[in-house]
């Protein structure tokens, strides 16, 4: 539980930041032109740990709003948090995997 001085607001906006790094990671990799010597592991890793922070921070959120019972919150933002949620990770698995695929394509040519 987090401390009573801290605003559960922030973790909405906390996890709107983490997503956009999340997808900003491996666009810019995929931007890139230039050939990388070194591994891009590092980069999907961050990518794949920032998504998991936006999606706790959600996850945190949806808690709070259960020990405050706040019901109609929870109603009206569940289904768009569910699809939310899940549009987060595909589009940040697919943009690792094709920052990896490209990576490769670079490297072998």
């Amino acid at each position: 539980m987090m401390p009573d001085f801290i605003d559960y607001g922030w973790l909405n906006i906390g996890s709107l930041i983490f997503g956009i790094i999340a997808w900003s990671i491996p666009a810019s990799s995929i931007l890139n032109t230039k050939k990388i010597e070194r591994p891009i592991s590092v980069k999907v890793l961050l990518s794949l740990s920032a998504c998991a922070t936006a999606l706790w921070f959600q996850l945190a959120y949806t808690t709070y709003l259960v020990q405050i019972q706040d019901w109609g919150a929870l109603e009206d933002t569940t289904f768009t948090l569910n699809w939310g949620a899940a549009i987060l990770l595909v589009v940040t698995i697919g943009l690792n995997i094709l920052s990896l695929k490209q990576q490769m394509q670079r490297v072998h040519t």
